[in-house]
């Protein structure tokens, strides 16, 4: 994305989780950080109104519509490591985790960059104690997020593959440039 450009990311359907990570185009050392732009807008709900912010506290993306309301900024993307630890098998699962990294291979950016995603439409609930869980999503089909490039971005994006996360069926997730 160009810096000024818009990302708008459409849910088509009820219940679907989104995964998005980026780098910065001038030095793919600079990254999303979730906990600057938690730290710095005081909120682990960041939606409409909220920037997002870099590992250099620079704003990489700004927030400027939203439909839904609830997102993640708390959860790493899932990974095939992931799934082997929770199901205590060595089966193969497919993965945002790796399907992000396929993507940003071609930067030269090793896999383990890529830190936690703004999870789109995951609605992760934290209790008094601190404890958090995996609530459906909030997001019905058409809900949308509208997001403008705060610096020129590499932009990973992927429909989530976690079960627990779409209430237990994946499906499709749309976006376009603007």
């Amino acid at each position: 994305m160009s810096k000024g450009q818009k990302l708008r990311v459409v849910t088509p359907e009820d219940m679907q989780v989104a995964d998005l990570f980026c780098y910065s185009v001038s030095d793919v050392t600079e990254t999303l950080s979730s906990g600057r732009s938690i730290d710095y807008n005081d909120t682990i709900y960041l939606t409409q109104g909220h920037d997002l912010y870099s590992n250099r506290s620079n704003v990489m993306l700004s927030v400027l519509q939203d439909s839904c309301g609830r997102h993640d900024f708390l959860m790493t993307p899932c990974s095939l490591r992931m799934f082997q630890i929770v199901s205590g098998s060595s089966h193969y699962h497919p993965s945002c985790h790796e399907n992000l990294v396929r993507a940003f291979q071609e930067l030269g950016v090793e896999g383990d960059t890529v830190g936690t995603t703004f999870n789109l439409f995951m609605n992760v609930a934290v209790d008094s104690l601190g404890l958090i869980s995996i609530q459906p999503p909030l997001a019905r089909a058409g809900d949308y997020i509208l997001l403008q490039a705060q610096m020129d971005l590499h932009v990973g994006l992927t429909a989530c593959s976690h079960p627990e996360t779409n209430h237990f069926h994946c499906k499709p997730i749309h976006y376009r440039l603007e």
